[in-house]
Parts: structure tokens; C-alpha cells; sequence
């Protein structure tokens, strides 16, 4: 029985279906969904929601997971929601402190919804909203950006919250800083899914920030791993498998580090990082633009370990 229930469940992980051009519903089991937007830049069409998105549906209402990147970005998502369930969305899980994950807050919490995030996101997304709308204006427009609004969330947490709603039971894990200091994962056990955030990304190349901590992400994703998903709902890419998000993910920034590491001990400068051989990920999307930014930003970090 189990065996069959896995085969349905693979199968329907497979049926997409597309919503409009910038959102796509993918059904991973039943009532468990992501909303998976493009893999490019935030721009006025996609109103900053170019990351991937969950959604689990109870009888009692659903819980979104990441707010959307506007006010009308979070507006978008309702509306994609609306095609999947007409139950109204009574929490919404912020992952963390990119703008995507949170600055939709707003909307949702004028219509109802319950806001949790770890205490890490919530002062990392006080530290940076000021910049993040700065940068929105300029990607998706000043009237993308009407009505977005700096929310934060209504109960926080240290290391771990669970959240149960209409008989689900979510597990939302932050084991320290990763792409964003506030990044967290959520666990859906009767799923068997994974709620990734940014500490996953498949299909295109994942960016190490000012405020990422690439080595502890390495500890972030193997606890994530540790619960041995069946699947995984990123923050950028399509729903995946472990073993593709450990290489897109995990094996890139392993990698980075290990060529980092050769390229200080040889004394090589912050200069010369962006030489480093990344060649092996040069099938990610966005490669030939953040591959080098990140190469500095991890040299930046590790000159002092």
C-alpha cells in the first residue's frame, strides 16, 4: 500500500499546471502544494514573487508559507491560491529575511492572518527594509511597489515552532544563519515534504549575501536533509528530490568553499578569488552573473576562519 501510495504520490508531484505566466501550482500530496514563480530577476510582472512559494490546505484554513515580495505581490498570490482553495489564509510562515519571504506581510495581515517567523528573520528584516524597498522601486517599479508596507511577524521564535492547524502539524526548524540570518525550513510530515526557504535552491545558482553565513548553511542544509524528504519545495526552482537539491545546493556550496580554502591557503587575495573553478555549476541559471560575487563573498568570510 505504501509503495502505491508513493507512486500516486510522485505522479501527482508531476501535474503543473500553469496559473498565469509568472506562477505555477504543482500539487506534491494532497492538500500540500507549491507556488512556484520564475527563476529570474523581481520585475514589474512578477512584482517581486520570483521565488517559490508553499501552501498546505486544512479544514480549518490554510497556511502559506512566504509572504510575497510586495503588497501586490502578496495580492498576486492570493490570487493563485484562490484556484487551488477557497479556504482563507490563516498563517503565513516567513523563512526568512529576503523581501520575497516577508514584505507581503502586510496584506495578509489585513486579511486575517497570524504572521510567524524566527526572531533572526524578524531583525534581519528590520535591518534591511529600508534598503529592500529602496531596490524594489527600482526592479518592479514604484507602482509594483504601492501599498508594500514593512510587517513583522505577530509570534517569533528562537529554534523551533510548531504549528498545528485543522489536524496538520507543521515543524518549523531555524538552526542559524544560511543564505539570510533568519532561515528557516518547515517540515510537513504526513507530506513528506520540506518547505526549503533559500536554504535550498535548484535550478539556478544561489547567491552568498553580505548577510549569509555559507558555512553554518552547510549545517542548516544537512539538518534539513537529516529528515530525508521525499520532497522538497525550494526557494527558488521547481519542487524537487534531495539528491537534486544536494547537488544544486549543498554540492555547489561545499565546492566554493573547498576552492576557497586551496585558493587562501596558497595566498591568494580577494581579487583573484573570482578564479576559482566553479566550472561543474555552470548549468545553473544566473551562473555567469553571481558565480564570481559569490566566490568574494565567501573568500570575505573565510579569510578569518
Amino acid at each position: 500500500m505504501t509503495r502505491i501510495f508513493t507512486l500516486i504520490t510522485l505522479a501527482v508531484t508531476l501535474l503543473s499546471g500553469p496559473v498565469s505566466a509568472q506562477m505555477t501550482v504543482t500539487q506534491i500530496a494532497p492538500d500540500t502544494y507549491a507556488l512556484v514563480g520564475p527563476l529570474g530577476n523581481r520585475d514589474s510582472e512578477n512584482l517581486g514573487n520570483n521565488a517559490t512559494f508553499g501552501l498546505v490546505v486544512t479544514t480549518e484554513g490554510a497556511i502559506l508559507i512566504d509572504a510575497g515580495g510586495s503588497y501586490k505581490g502578496a495580492q498576486m498570490l492570493d490570487q493563485t491560491i484562490r484556484t487551488v482553495t477557497d479556504q482563507p489564509v490563516k498563517y503565513v510562515i516567513n523563512t526568512g529575511g529576503q523581501d520575497h519571504r516577508w514584505i507581503g506581510n502586510s496584506y495578509w495581515k489585513e486579511h486575517g492572518a497570524t504572521v510567524i517567523a524566527s526572531a533572526d528573520a524578524v531583525a534581519d528584516q528590520t535591518a534591511r527594509a529600508s534598503m529592500q524597498q529602496t531596490g524594489l522601486s527600482m526592479l518592479i517599479g514604484t507602482d509594483g511597489l504601492a501599498g508594500t508596507n514593512p510587517a513583522y511577524a505577530d509570534i517569533t521564535f528562537d529554534e523551533w515552532y510548531d504549528l498545528t492547524l485543522g489536524g496538520v502539524t507543521l515543524q518549523i526548524s531555524h538552526q542559524g544563519g544560511a543564505h539570510t540570518p533568519g532561515d528557516s525550513f518547515v517540515w510537513h510530515p504526513a507530506a513528506q515534504t520540506v518547505f526549503a526557504g533559500d536554504i535550498v535552491y535548484v535550478q539556478r545558482i544561489l547567491g552568498v549575501l553580505e548577510v549569509s553565513d555559507a558555512a553554518n548553511w552547510l549545517t542548516a542544509f544537512d539538518a534539513m536533509a537529516a529528515l530525508n524528504p521525499a520532497h522538497i519545495v525550494p526557494g527558488h526552482g521547481d519542487v524537487t528530490d534531495l539528491a537534486t537539491a544536494t547537488r544544486d545546493t549543498r554540492d555547489y556550496l561545499q565546492n566554493l568553499r573547498d576552492r576557497i580554502r586551496a585558493h587562501i591557503d596558497e595566498g591568494g587575495d580577494i581579487i583573484g578569488s573570482v578564479e576559482v573553478n566553479q566550472s561543474a555549476f555552470e548549468y545553473l541559471e544566473n551562473f555567469d552573473i553571481l558565480a564570481r560575487r559569490n566566490a568574494q563573498a565567501v573568500f570575505s568570510q573565510m579569510e578569518w576562519e
